[in-house]
Order: structure tokens, then sequence, then C-alpha cells
């Protein structure tokens, strides 16, 4: 199946009561492990592409590539977009969907309001004109994620994400509303007032960064008020690496890399397929 934009899934979603994960890729083994998880639970799948995790793996044309090879060798039949995580400006947001992403994510959050909008329109624009969906960001996600370091959670407000959404006309919305990128210090804290009331004034679908450590009852809650995209990507690396230290410490004679690299692969499908079953994707394609 090619790959497709995230518009429809995240309508389908919102509209039946369940959220697509987006989950980053890293390397190969993390592809595999993705595409195989969402093929064997037919659950509809977002391929997060950080610029780091691009730049990592070769560029934007590679990632692409790799990703396209695997659908085809591996028979993949669930619909699957590949998606610019926090493009940074409009050239990067050009530059991935020229390459053949299908999706792309403008944070613009860190500018004025005036400025967000007009960057974000921008990026609509030349998005929509290639068939391509669009998300935006408000306010302040706290942590690290690759390049994107935030001091604290600034949580996104309401009437600027109804304007943002109308001026722009983007297809998914990332408001921040107290999750935060990487392990949590604490308990997770979410906004679930204010994501109903920014839910009912935009009418899009809602994403949440920062879904590893997120318990159960609120990415329920979380989906209940319009979520319907979380992304996971700090514990499937967790466990990938936490299977590569038990492997080599087990046998210390290990070398060929698809003896460590292959059980990793295993142990971010294991997490994904949770991750599906969690949001409530598995058997939704």
């Amino acid at each position: 199946m090619p790959l497709v934009s995230m518009t429809e899934m995240l309508n389908k979603a919102k509209s039946e009561g369940y959220a697509v994960g987006q989950f980053n890729l890293n390397n190969l083994e993390f592809t595999q492990a993705i595409l195989q998880a969402a093929e064997e639970e037919k659950s509809p799948v977002i391929l997060g592409v950080s610029e780091g995790a691009a730049r990592y793996m070769g560029g934007f044309n590679t990632v692409v590539k790799m990703v396209e090879g695997l659908l085809e060798d591996y028979k993949i039949t669930v619909p699957v977009a590949i998606h610019l995580d926090h493009g940074s400006s409009f050239d990067k947001c050009k530059e991935a969907i020229d390459a053949g992403f299908t999706s792309v994510m403008i944070d613009a959050s860190h500018d004025p309001f005036e400025q967000n909008v007009e960057t974000t329109s921008k990026v609509v624009e030349y998005a929509h004109s290639k068939g391509v969906s669009v998300e935006a960001e408000l306010g302040t996600v706290g942590g690290q994620e690759d390049d994107v370091v935030a001091d604290g959670v600034i949580y996104a407000d309401a009437k600027e994400c109804e304007e943002l959404v109308k001026r722009t006309g983007i297809d998914c919305l990332a408001p921040a509303l107290g999750s935060v990128h990487g392990p949590y210090k604490g308990e997770p804290n979410l906004g679930f007032a204010e994501m109903e009331e920014i839910g009912s004034l935009t009418g899009v679908p809602l994403v949440l960064h920062g879904g590893t450590g997120i318990p159960t009852k609120d990415i329920q809650k979380s989906i209940s008020l319009g979520t319907a995209k979380i992304n996971v990507n700090t514990e499937n690396q967790i466990a990938s690496a936490k299977r590569v230290r038990e492997v080599l410490a087990a046998d210390t004679e290990v070398y060929d890399p698809r003896k460590y690299l292959g059980p990793a692969r295993e142990a971010i499908k294991e997490t994904v397929i949770g991750k599906m079953r969690e949001f409530g994707s598995s058997n939704k394609a």
C-alpha cells in the first residue's frame, strides 16, 4: 500500500474514538519493528521522523526509500503516513515533502503568534498543493526531543488555538497541555479542561506529544476529548536499549550486530503493539 497523509486516518480516529500512534524512526530496526507491529495489529500508523534522526539515517530521501522498500518487501496493507516531527522551518518542511513525506509538522510555537500563523499558513499552502497533511503546535511541550529543548511547560491558549486553525487550515493541532518529551520527572499532569475547550473550539483532531509514561486512564480521557494522535519515542528507545544490554551482558563474545539488534527490534515491536492496543487503533485499518 502506498504512503498516505494523516488527514483521513486522524479524522476517522477522532470520529470513532481511538488514537493513531506516531512512532519515531531512529534506524532500520525501528522502522521494521513499527511496520511489522502495524501489519500484525491491522492498525494505521504514523512514522515520525525528526530532523536529527533523518540526518543520522542519511537524509529525507534515504528515509523515504527505506520505508517504501519495507512497505513492498513486507507487503504492508495498512495505512502508513511518514511525518516530519517538529519541522523547524518552511524550507525543512518543503524539503521533506519534496523527498516524499506525506505529512509534516511545522513547529513555530516558539515564535510570536502572528509569526506562527504566517509560517504555518505558508507550509499548509505548499503541503496541501501536494496532498500532504500538516500539524502545528501552540504553547510549549517540556523536556527535550532531538534538537528541540524546552524549559518547563507553557499551556496553549484556547482562543489562539481556534484562531490558528481558522486562519491556517491545518489538519491537526498539538496544543501543549502538560505533557513532556522524554521521561517524566514526577507524575504527568495533563490539562483536560483546556483540552476539552480546545477540542470543541477548533474541531480538528488533537495531538498529544510525549506519550511515554502517561497512565492509560489519562490516555483514554485524552482520546475521549478529541486527541486522535499520540506520539511515542522514548519508550521504544528505552525498551530497545535494555534488550541490547541484556544480550551483550549474557554473552560478551557476541559481535554480529544482528544478534543484538534483532532482539532490540523485537522489544520495539512488543512495545508498539502494546501502545496500539492501548490507543484503540488495533483492527482499525
